[in-house]
Formats: structure tokens, sequence, C-alpha cells
């Protein structure tokens, strides 16, 4: 990666025509799956293979570049006691927004309330549309988290599709780098020059996001259709609006204060949200936020660090999710909970949410787990939002996205390991990301 980074100074990227920008081919993908499901609902709900395919392709480079990153970060930045501040300064960052989150969707579900004067029958719900998500609940536990988080061997943590588990071995490997010093300064090295074919695999992978986003798109509109949302259209509106003044308002301000605007912020990662949009997957645009980041001068440690913690971690969209949903839901069934229920509710769903961290449909599950805490409200109560929720997952997921991007920024300012000059450059549309620049560079010679 050092090449790459000598590569930044003198010389600035000539504009590009739009269409060749990543952003207009996905957003092509997204109106061509919107059309397709629309007018064609059985060819569009044929196409969930392809966005699916893509989201797999991502994952098959997620735990490479989550090592990589890592681990060459910890071993350059001075071992340990580094690593130990970075890290308490983030977890310090994500319980405090995060419970934030929880409390807005708690307060927007009191003052919207979406789910008065539905008069829903409990017995009259079908349960067993939720069963197979009651039955994962438990792996939402401390127990369970902590289990998971431990991978069976070195190497399994590579395979096993869990973040966390990369980036337990990653730490622990980057901390192993950084403790032997100079005689593991050629393995280092090494592993910076593998970065540096990862990320081109990562832009060779890039290519096929606009077919990702068209196939999910256009599974999403011909299964559910796009009058989907009528009967529910009230609980997916003030979900949409809160998450969309969580951004504005709280992570605005929080961005302000660190010297920077979201809205730019916003503008630099629109190819990776339109991404996250169309496939519903705030992992899909994983590796190209880690390079972003460190394209936009924050330290390579911290961005190792921050981004794959926040993603297991700093859930806002998740959060504002459950509370809002589990009012919606005791609204709808007439529960009139006491303070004390929505106390613990809040703190349920604050650990529920940590747990989930790396579980498959963790949004839905983690609302199984916190309502199962609270007998009053059935369970089965979820069931009214089981057909309107993948339009609530793209929701969650950008907001999530958003809200590591922010968290990234914000410690890598706290941590002096950020290059204003990079940050303003990157904001203003004055670099690009590596795979462009690997690019430029390539057509160059």
């Amino acid at each position: 990666m050092g090449a790459i980074a000598t590569g930044y100074a003198g010389k600035q990227p000539a504009p590009q025509p739009f269409w060749r920008h990543l952003y207009f081919w996905v957003l092509v993908g997204i109106g061509g799956g919107v059309a397709l499901g629309a007018l064609a609902p059985a060819w569009g709900a044929a196409c969930e293979w392809i966005g699916l395919a893509f989201v797999d392709l991502v994952k098959m480079i997620i735990a490479p570049v989550i090592f990589l990153t890592v681990a060459t970060g910890i071993a350059g930045s001075g071992g340990l006691r580094s690593t130990g501040r970075v890290a308490l300064k983030a977890f310090g960052y994500f319980l405090f927004f995060s419970t934030l989150a929880l409390i807005v969707g708690l307060i927007v579900a009191h003052w919207i309330q979406p789910g008065a004067g539905m008069d829903v029958d409990p017995s009259a719900l079908d349960a067993s549309r939720v069963l197979g998500f009651e039955e994962k609940a438990h792996e939402t536990t401390i127990t369970g988290f902590i289990r998971a988080m431990i991978p069976t061997t070195l190497l399994s943590a590579l395979t096993s599709g869990s973040i966390l588990q990369v980036l337990l071995v990653a730490i622990l490997f980057g901390v192993s780098l950084a403790m032997v010093g100079e005689p593991a300064r050629p393995v280092t090295e090494m592993l910076e020059r593998l970065g540096t074919v990862v990320f081109q695999l990562v832009r060779i992978v890039m290519f096929a996001a606009p077919l990702g986003a068209f196939g999910a798109i256009a599974f999403t509109v011909g299964k559910y259709g796009i009058g989907a949302l009528a009967n529910l259209a009230w609980l997916v509106g003030s979900f949409y609006v809160t998450a969309l003044i969580f951004v504005l308002v709280v992570l605005g301000a929080v961005s302000a204060l660190a010297g920077f605007s979201i809205f730019r912020l916003i503008r630099y990662l629109k190819a990776e949200l339109l991404l996250v949009l169309g496939t519903s997957s705030s992992e899909a645009a994983l590796p190209a936020l880690i390079d972003k980041m460190e394209r936009a001068g924050v330290g390579k440690q911290v961005v190792g660090l921050v981004v794959p913690l926040g993603y297991s971690f700093n859930l806002d969209g998740t959060n504002i999710y459950m509370t809002l949903a589990a009012l919606f839901i005791a609204q709808a069934c007439g529960v009139d909970l006491s303070l004390a229920d929505q106390l613990l509710l809040l703190g349920v769903a604050m650990l529920s949410s940590k747990g989930a961290a790396g579980v498959t449909g963790s949004g839905f599950i983690t609302l199984a787990a916190t309502l199962a805490v609270v007998p009053s409200v059935p369970v089965a109560g979820m069931a009214l939002i089981l057909g309107v929720d993948r339009f609530m997952s793209e929701c969650r997921s950008i907001t999530n996205f958003i809200g590591n991007a922010v968290a990234t920024v914000v410690v890598g300012r706290w941590e002096g390991a950020i290059d204003r000059q990079k940050l303003a450059d990157a904001l203003e549309g004055r670099i690009e990301s590596r795979p462009a620049r690997i690019a430029a560079e390539a057509d160059a010679d």
C-alpha cells in the first residue's frame, strides 16, 4: 500500500464524465429493477439470486479486507497501548449514540403513535410466521455472543463469515506483529502488498454492483409490490422520518462539532449508499467504506478498528427500528406499557442489539428477543410488520452505514490520527478511492 500512498501527492485526478462513475450505474440498476418488478412482478421476483450472488461476492472479500487492514494497522501503530486507546474511545462513542438512537425511537413512537387505533386481537395473529425468529433469539444473549466471537481455529475465523471472529484474530495477530518488532517486519510488508492485491479484487467485484442492486430491487418490488406499504405506511414513514432526523440532526451536529459537514460526507459516500439501498445490506459496502475512510485521511489503525467494530456495535438504524417497532406492536394490540416496562425494553434492546452482532436478520431477531422480556406484548405481533420489514431494512442499513462513517472520522479526530487536508480534499471531491486510482494509474502506464 506504500506505493499507492506515495502516489497521492502532487497528482489530482482529472474529472470524469458522469457515466463513468459507479454511482450512476448503480442508479441505473436500481431504476431498472424497480421498472422490472413493477411491470413484470414474476420476472422481478425471480431476480433474487442476482442480488444474493453479489452480496455473497462481497462477503467473500470482507474477511481478508478486515484482517489485512486491522493487522497491518496495529503492527505499524506501536502495538497494544494505542490499539486499546482507540478501541476504548470507539466503544464509548458506540454506547452513547446507540443508546441515544433507542431513546429517539421511543420518543417518536410516543409522539406519532403509529399503531394506535388498529385494535388487533393478539390471539388472531399467525404466530407461526415468527417462530423461526424466536428460535434464533437465544443467539443474541451475551453467552451466545461470546461463544460466537471465538473461532474454532485461527484459520476458521477467515471462513466463518463472522466479522467479530475475523476482528479478534486480526487484533491478536497485529499485536503479535507489533510485539515481535523488527524481525516481523517482512511479514508486515508482505501483508501490506497483499492488501494492495485484495483492494484490486474489491475493484473487480464492484463492477458487478449495478447488477446486484438491480436484482435485489427487482425482487423486492416484484415480490411485495410498490403498494405493499399501503397498510403499514404510517409505521414505515415514521421510521424513515425518524432515521432522517437522527442522521441530519444528531449525526449532523456531531459532524459539525468534529469540523466536517454531514452532507458532504454523504455525497462522498453516495455510490456506497446507493449500493446499500439496492442490496439492503450495509456489509455490501464494508470494503469500500474502509477504503474511502483511509483515502479521506483517517489513520489506518483507526479505520481498521472502528469500521468493523461499528458494524457489530454501532447500529443506530437497528436501534431506532427496535424501539419504534416494539411500541408499534404494543399500540396495535392495545397494550399500555408502564414506564418500568419501557425502561426494561430499552435496557434489553441495548444489550441484545450488541449480542446480535453477525447474526443474519439481526434486526428482526433482536426484536423478538427484546419483546420476550415484556410478557404483556405478544411476540406474535411481529407478524404485523413482517410483510414490510424488507422495506425498513434498507433504511436500517443506510442509517447504520452513515453512523459508522461518522464514528470513524470522529474517533480519528479524537485520536489525532486524521489528515485534515486529505479529509477536506475527499469531501470536496478532489480525491478518488483506491480502486479508481489503481485504474487511473494503470491507464496512464
